[in-house]
């Protein structure tokens, strides 16, 4: 049976190795963990880019992320994507976006929908509110005047810190719930605007995305969920302790490691609620009727780094493990679930795969192929992954985005690592090494170096032939156009 409808669910933050499908042990994804008995489960799928604002080029456009250079940020206009594609085919089209403003209209994502919803418009946590004005104050400009004076002075500096940081705890808002901290609309927020569109198109054949923010920093899960994994109560005002402390920029990795396993468990609490979120979602499409006539995707933009190397949340330049390695379940109608093969899936190869699996062609476009054909036959292939990115952290500023390029080739053993501003070049071995502890030497396995840096130079120069100029003027006059819209004066 062929499916008539894909649901394509992604959420932020999501390691592969915190899932049970993939390995991991307490409870977090038990629906998730049974569904992928009757999906593809593929075990090393493996990002185009982190973090946010460089993976999704490759899920939804299967295009790799700098392809149309460094200063080009998300889809560019009249890009072909997978939703351009399935809205041209017929499908009804709808993206509802858990307010991450890197996956929004300013960067290309709201076309090709029929219906977009990024949350944008809707006001944030009560505490980002209070931080804001806060942060204007007379009182708070003298103490970060304070807090910068007393980097000099030694231990006296640090107890400075120590003391200002509880002070600012004590001056937040008091709180009520860990509803109220969350900066993001909720799981099951956006799922209830999704069923409510599905609802309504049924049944026309569609194609649903669902972007989920709950387990991104910070990590504020819903009671249930943390209740259902088993943690220790969390009252509001701890969570929020444990939050700001972890963000902390004045500590390092030793004393941050004391409360690890406290912010990772809130961590899982908040997958958790996704995976009770999907449940919910399922068992609704059931109930209108059109679960056994589509395809649903499961997997994640980057993944979190948790002091493995020594780093917090998802920095674009790392390429460990943590953050490039994501779950990816496909779940299609009629096929028996399996395991695919171990060797690394990138996601440039996502698309062209769902678009085979809907019996469809895949467009020239796309600079990614499918392996459906593969999955099917449980066939291997020999593939690197490549992952790109730059070294910028905001590329709200257009300047930023042309900071020094990073990239990573992972093969099903050994992956190479180039961060090219400081000239860094890294190569791991996987099966002897697989937390990346400790980079090969330069003189060893050097015909293995110079294959990798040989396909790096090949991706590099494959980028280059791409004839960009009418989407990069495109790109650059539509952001023209919003920084003039919000310069404009009001009425």
């Amino acid at each position: 049976m062929k499916p008539r409808s894909l649901v394509l669910v992604t959420v932020d933050c999501l390691r592969a190795d915190h899932v049970g499908f993939l390995g991991y042990s307490r409870p977090v994804t038990p629906f998730l963990d049974s569904l992928a008995a009757e999906s593809f489960v593929v075990p090393n799928a493996i990002v185009g880019g982190v973090p946010t604002y460089y993976s999704f080029p490759a899920i939804l456009a299967s295009r790799y992320p700098l392809a149309m250079g460094r200063d080009l940020v998300g889809l560019v206009p009249d890009e072909v994507s997978l939703p351009s594609y399935l809205k041209q085919s017929g499908y009804m089209t709808a993206s509802f976006v858990a307010a991450n403003p890197y996956v929004s209209r300013k960067f290309g994502y709201g076309q090709a929908f029929d219906t977009f919803c990024d949350f944008l418009d809707q006001e944030m946590a009560a505490e980002a509110t209070f931080y804001s004005k806060q942060s204007r104050t007379f009182r708070a400009v003298l103490n970060r005047s304070i807090e910068r004076l007393s980097r000099n002075l030694g231990p006296v500096g640090t107890l400075y810190d120590e003391l200002y940081f509880r002070y600012c705890q004590l001056a937040g808002p008091s709180v009520q719930s860990l509803d109220s901290l969350r900066p993001f609309p909720s799981a099951d927020a956006i799922v209830d605007r999704a069923l409510e569109w599905v609802g309504s198109v049924c049944p026309s054949p569609f194609f649903l995305w669902l972007h989920l923010m709950d387990p991104h920093a910070p990590y504020y899960p819903a009671e249930e969920a943390l209740r259902a994994i088993g943690a220790t109560a969390v009252s509001p005002s701890r969570a929020r302790y444990l939050n700001s402390y972890w963000n902390r920029r004045d500590l390092g990795s030793n004393r941050l490691r004391s409360l690890r396993d406290a912010v990772i468990e809130l961590y899982d609490g908040s997958i958790r609620w996704v995976d009770m979120q999907m449940a919910r979602l399922v068992d609704t499409l059931k109930g209108l009727q059109v679960w056994d006539q589509s395809a649903l995707v499961f997997t994640a933009d980057h993944g979190e780094e948790f002091l493995e190397h020594g780093a917090r949340f998802h920095g674009p330049w790392t390429m460990k493990e943590e953050l490039i390695r994501v779950p990816l379940l496909v779940r299609v109608p009629g096929v028996f679930g399996r395991e695919v093969s171990k060797k690394p899936f990138s996601h440039l190869d996502l698309a062209p795969t769902l678009l085979h699996a809907l019996d469809l062609a895949v467009p020239r476009e796309f600079q990614g192929r499918s392996d459906w054909g593969e999955w099917n036959r449980r066939e291997g292939w020999e593939r690197p992954a490549v992952v790109e990115s730059t070294e910028c952290i905001n590329p709200d500023q257009p300047e930023d985005r042309l900071a020094s390029r990073v990239l990573c080739i992972r093969d099903s053993r050994y992956k190479l690592i180039l961060r090219f501003g400081c000239g860094q070049e890294q190569l791991f071995d996987l099966h002897s090494d697989p937390s990346e502890m400790a980079p090969l030497p330069a003189d060893i396995e050097k015909p293995v170096r110079r294959r990798l840096l040989e396909y790096a130079r090949r991706h590099i120069e494959g980028a280059q032939r791409i004839d960009s100029r009418k989407h990069r003027l495109r790109a650059r006059s539509r952001e023209l156009r919003i920084v003039l819209s919000k310069s404009a004066p009001a009425d």
